[in-house]
């Protein structure tokens, strides 16, 4: 006589709560950086490039962690990925709460990356553990808390910041991670481990991509300097295409890739992946542009505001973005994805080209940033959700991990690209750079945004991308 694995356990929302609440505390934990960047470059004196490097640090780690996250997820069973991959996140946060200067800072927040794969993680015990259907509400409920501890995190960062240190704005929401790992297993039950293909990790692949990453931020860090230096920049780009190739090739002959490249063939998949990529590199350009803007002296061009003022500007984007993934779920139920995708990359679009033309008040900046923010919400959210329903129950971590590595590769080649943009627009012997410079940030944001529509267009009307 056989027996048949028993079912699942059906998680109830205190489970589901316990997620959301690890979701806040690791979106406090990434956010923290942004309204305080400026202020980080004072204390550790830091050009706008290492700005820029600084404030992507943490998404570099999350392209490399995310997919192994994902698939160790599916096959070894979500909380117990989960559980572990916090632990490192929380070791992240104590160091960057601790560090004294760049180098240790930015090892803080490489190890704090790792909280990009909660997600997918969180993800895989909402399908294992709830039917089809609340599971799409329980995706699109966490997605935006997680985005809701983005607005924790950027309201708070800054008066912590200025009133105790800015080693308390990282150790903070740092035990609150640690809280809410503990709640969640406890609260949560196993879920049974997914299929195994008996292979390991991909190291190789996983090198290769290290390689890649670091060398694209190599190349758009040297970008500014292309006039005195087009030998060196071009040979990173041939180095780039290189790293690029092998990859390519590993990963199709990889037995257990990281990066399983005939998912992303998938029509569902590769779209969401282009899209996702698209709209977050023009997103990335206002999360970086518009607190620098405010940071800039009021005797130039801009309004000389503190870390703690940055912040409450900051509010009202983190608040819409908040609110963007439940009315994105509801809106791909009603209308489908197309839809919802359309509008908020219109909206986008609109929004950018309008801070491009005007920004001499601070409400320009404020609604402009909300609006961008509502947009990429909209967006992001419809893609993995619609990702994440779109294939079979045992993939679901790897597509959605897909979709968030192009996330996060989109935010680190807008947010450097924005980076250098700054750089190359500062006179010699100034730390103000070129108004000049702002605009034209946001008018190419604003059309590599609008091109994406190229590939709205081919997308089915229904629900699924």
């Amino acid at each position: 006589m056989t027996t048949t694995p028993a079912p699942p356990v059906r998680i109830g929302r205190a489970a589901v709560g316990a997620l959301g609440m690890l979701a806040v505390a690791t979106g406090a934990l990434e956010s923290v950086v942004t309204p305080t960047l400026p202020l980080l470059q004072r204390e550790l004196d830091m050009s706008p490039a290492e700005g820029a490097l600084l404030s992507i640090m943490l998404l570099v780690t999350g392209a490399l962690i995310t997919p192994i996250a994902g698939k160790l997820g599916d096959r070894y069973g979500g909380k117990q990925v989960l559980t572990r991959l916090m632990a490192v996140v929380s070791a992240g946060g104590l160091v960057s709460a601790l560090a004294a200067n760049l180098p240790v800072l930015l090892l803080g927040q490489v190890l704090q990356g790792a909280m990009v794969g909660a997600l997918p993680l969180s993800f895989i015990l909402v399908r294992a553990h709830l039917p089809a259907g609340e599971a799409k509400v329980a995706i699109g409920v966490v997605s935006g808390l997680f985005v809701g501890g983005g607005m924790a995190g950027t309201l708070a960062a800054g008066p912590v910041a200025e009133g105790l240190s800015r080693h308390w704005m990282f150790a903070l929401p740092t035990i609150a991670v640690i809280a809410a790992t503990l709640l969640v297993n406890k609260l949560m039950p196993h879920d049974p481990p997914g299929r195994s293909d008996g292979a390991g990790v991909d190291w190789p692949g996983l090198l290769l991509f290290s390689g890649t990453l670091v060398t694209l931020m190599l190349a758009l860090a040297l970008a500014p300097d292309i006039g005195s230096r087009p030998l060196v920049l071009g040979t990173v780009v041939v180095v780039l295409a290189a790293f690029v190739i092998a990859w390519v090739a590993v990963e199709r002959r990889a037995a257990s890739p990281m990066v399983d490249l005939r998912m992303l063939a998938r029509p569902a998949v590769w779209k969401s992946c282009v899209l996702t990529f698209v709209i977050c590199v023009g997103t990335s350009v206002a999360v970086y542009l518009v607190p620098q803007l405010f940071a800039v002296s009021d005797d130039a061009y801009g309004f000389g505001a503190s870390a703690t003022a940055i912040g409450f500007f900051l509010l009202p984007g983190a608040v819409a973005a908040s609110l963007a993934g439940p009315v994105s779920g509801l809106g791909v139920r009603r209308f489908g994805t197309r839809a919802v995708v359309t509008t908020g990359i219109v909206m986008m679009v609109t929004a950018l080209l309008a801070l491009a033309a005007v920004h001499t008040q601070i409400w320009h900046l404020v609604v402009g940033k909300a609006l961008i923010a509502l947009a990429n919400g909209l967006c992001v959210t419809a893609m993995v959700t619609s990702t994440a329903t779109s294939v079979e129950r045992g993939d679901t971590g790897i597509a959605t991990s897909l979709v968030l590595v192009t996330r996060v590769l989109g935010y680190a080649v807008g947010v450097q690209a924005s980076g250098a943009i700054l750089t190359a627009g500062t006179p010699s012997g100034s730390d103000v750079p070129a108004e000049s410079s702002f605009v034209t940030g946001f008018v190419i944001a604003g059309v590599v945004t609008a091109l994406s529509l190229l590939v709205v267009r081919t997308m089915s009307k229904g629900a699924k991308a």
